[in-house]
């Protein structure tokens, strides 16, 4: 017998009342609350056995046998990173991204590499007919006989396509368009989001295949809804990138099988993605050669060191208050970088606007760009150009001293490979490695030892 539930949700961070108010406790927001009418059947929910008659039943953990989850490689290696080895059975991924990043085009390629080694893989649409699939298909030379393609939102209908094709592979484009008929509320709501992927968690589990679902982006770059839905899976992968650039980023934010630190780089082709395999020389090819306002830092993206032009531009400011904006970069961390170089290293930059930006795209957010960001500065304040062959690496701390970061080694075997010659580091990252043939290590324990190394004063 099935039970009906009126209740109100508010459509911006999902909070339930049973009655109407015109503004949501939780968010604060004005008229966001909509009335749903939910179905609830009585079954018993979770991940069900065919045999109801089986009780669970809690067990220590010692006596629990460990597994370690088998992963299926796509010829993707930038995917195989950024999921931490390769797609495991049974997970459920979710991708977000602007629209018109590639999403699609990223997921029909990884589903041709999988059914062309004889993994059947059932692509759903909810945006595009079978025809405009085919279109996409064709224009990627997409074409495999164990890729099967259906255009359908009804969740039911879905459910028995899976059920029929028995695939180990199975991709939702997008999450947003598809509804439970035991939902009444309109597709992309919370409560249809919620029901559908608790139903995809469920078929992923209990059949054993992995599923992969796109989810609409707001224009903070968010992924839509509430953020339950980026709790209920396994992996949350966003697909970054400019439009009017060819590169674009692949970074885990959440990854339950691996890593959440690593990103994959990939370039938009007419023929579809193409993999980047050295990162570090994309982001430095277009350098200028003897400009002020340019440093080269090794900063660690999960266990891959990556090689990052950051510029900087001082000039004098024309207002009361001087600008501080940076692209790439944390503002707060770039004006507590400046009130270090204006109270330890004597640089009067209280009336000077202060522009930053990591060339490329690219977003850092670890300790160790401190030193390269401060270099940077003081460069395009002296109007002074620093070394092209040299590499910045540490954290500054607020006495000005230069503090130890990690991984010191691979960063620097990846600027060696890059042909650098020279790399400040910290001090305190001096013993313990061996460096490579043919370049200079300076350590340095203060933020006027490296301005004096790389600007001569």
């Amino acid at each position: 017998m099935a039970k009906t539930k009126t209740k109100f949700i508010c459509q911006d961070c999902g909070y339930e009342s049973p009655k109407w108010m015109g503004k949501c406790p939780g968010c604060n927001a004005w008229n966001s609350m909509t009335e749903e009418i939910e179905k609830k059947a009585s079954r018993r929910g979770g991940f069900t056995t065919s045999d109801s008659s089986i009780v669970r039943k809690p067990e220590p953990i010692t006596s629990i046998e460990s597994r370690k989850e088998p992963r299926i490689r796509t010829e993707m290696k930038e995917l195989n990173r950024v999921l931490g080895g390769g797609i495991v059975q049974g997970s459920l991924v979710l991708i977000g991204g602007d629209p018109g990043i590639g999403k699609s085009t990223l997921l029909l390629q990884v589903c041709a590499q999988l059914a062309s080694n004889k993994q059947r893989v059932l692509y759903l649409s909810g945006e595009e007919s079978v025809q405009q699939t085919k279109l996409r298909a064709d224009r990627l030379n997409v074409s495999a006989d164990e890729l099967f393609v259906l255009a359908e939102t009804d969740f039911e209908f879905i459910s028995k396509a899976i059920d029929e094709v028995k695939p180990d592979f199975v991709i939702v484009d997008s999450i947003q368009t598809i509804y439970h008929p035991a939902v009444t509320s309109a597709p992309g709501s919370v409560s249809q989001v919620r029901e559908c992927t608790s139903e995809l968690m469920r078929i992923a589990k209990t059949k054993n295949i992995a599923i992969f679902i796109v989810g609409h982006v707001t224009k903070e770059g968010a992924i839509a809804g509430p953020r339950l839905l980026e709790h209920m899976v396994d992996t949350v992968l966003y697909f970054e990138g400019e439009r009017h650039h060819t590169y674009r980023i692949l970074r885990s934010v959440k990854n339950r099988f691996g890593s959440t630190n690593e990103m994959g780089i990939f370039e938009m082709k007419e023929e579809g993605l193409r993999e980047v395999a050295n990162p570090s020389e994309i982001f430095l090819e277009e350098r200028s050669k003897g400009a002020a306002g340019s440093t080269v830092v090794a900063s660690m993206e999960g266990t891959r060191p990556v090689l990052v032009e950051i510029q900087a531009l001082i000039s004098p400011t024309s207002f009361g208050n001087p600008r501080r904006m940076a692209t790439g970069i944390d503002h707060n961390r770039v004006s507590l970088i400046m009130a270090v170089l204006e109270k330890r290293a004597g640089l009067l930059l209280q009336n000077q606007d202060a522009y930053l930006k990591v060339a490329g795209g690219v977003k850092l957010d670890e300790p160790a760009i401190d030193l390269a960001v401060a270099v940077s500065i003081a460069s395009s304040f002296r109007n002074q150009s620093t070394e092209a062959t040299d590499v910045v690496i540490g954290e500054v701390g607020l006495t000005g001293e230069v503090r130890r970061v990690s991984r010191i080694e691979q960063r620097v075997q990846e600027a060696a490979k890059l042909g650098f010659k020279r790399i400040i580091i910290p001090e305190r990252n001096l013993g313990g490695w061996t460096p490579p043939e043919g370049i200079v290590i300076l350590g340095v324990s203060t933020i006027n030892q490296a301005l004096k190394y790389t600007l001569g004063g």
